[in-house]
């Protein structure tokens, strides 16, 4: 049986969820990721994993269709089989959308769709996945600093990112018999394509980011991958049922 440690990433053909793939790789840490509609990139990055003498595969999922869940498990599974193993190591829930739109003005239609990715998907994800974690794994739940800075038109974001991490510390508690540590990752503003890219690509917006972190600039997914990485490694392993912003303080 391998002995090689295994993280699951979804999400993990673009952006911060591809940054914390190639980490892990740095690490010693293989990984089975998903992605939604792109398999040019996601094949880019498993490209990128073997050059770094590591191993990656893709499966396609769309987070937020539960029904999807059960033949996306049996297809891990039986990837986990090719390389010899029956269980993971770590869980990293990343797969996000992004929304923009107020309070006043955001539709059932939306705020279902920003349900069904952000909190049922990762919910019942992870509670399908639970037979295959091994125990002594670790699960990382991806927020965002919306949930302290509260910054209009993302009321509905936010929220949702509020309830993960609740359900986090939930989690951290119901899994501790298994001793598995489940933490939360908020990240601030970061130059991806998320949001169509708008911090990446919009000098104004990035300028305003940078003036309000105390670090001077906007994150990049390189601040991101590297601390996923680290926080599932063993160095980190009495870290429990806490909610880390990586944001270079943003608005304190």
């Amino acid at each position: 049986m391998s002995t090689e440690k295994i993280a699951i990433v979804t999400g993990g053909s673009r952006g911060l969820g591809r940054n914390t793939v190639l980490n892990l790789a740095r690490r010693g840490v293989d990984t089975i990721f998903t992605y939604h509609t792109n398999r040019t990139e996601a094949e880019s990055v498993v490209r990128s994993v073997s050059d770094m003498g590591r191993k990656a595969a893709t499966l396609q999922l769309d987070t937020g269709n539960v029904g999807a869940f059960n033949g996306f498990v049996d297809k891990l599974r039986q990837t986990l089989a090719d390389w010899q193993a029956e269980r993971f190591d770590f869980l990293v829930n990343n797969a996000g959308t992004s929304h923009h739109n107020s309070i006043e003005n955001t539709t059932e239609a939306e705020l279902d769709a920003l349900y069904n990715v952000h909190f049922k998907g990762v919910f019942f994800l992870t509670q399908k996945l639970l037979p295959l974690i091994k125990d002594g794994g670790r699960i990382v739940n991806i927020s965002s600093g919306l949930t302290r800075i509260i910054v209009p038109e993302s009321g509905a974001y936010g929220s949702l990112k509020g309830a993960v991490e609740v359900l986090t510390k939930y989690m951290a508690k119901e899994l501790a018999p298994r001793r598995i540590a489940v933490n939360v990752v908020a990240p601030g503003a970061i130059q991806t394509d998320f949001s169509g890219g708008i911090v990446r690509d919009n000098p104004e917006l990035n300028q305003r980011i940078a003036d309000m972190t105390a670090l001077g600039r906007a994150g990049l997914p390189d601040d991101i991958g590297p601390m996923i990485a680290s926080l599932l490694s063993e160095d980190n392993r009495w870290v429990n049922a806490q909610r880390i912003e990586v944001s270079g303080g943003m608005a304190i």
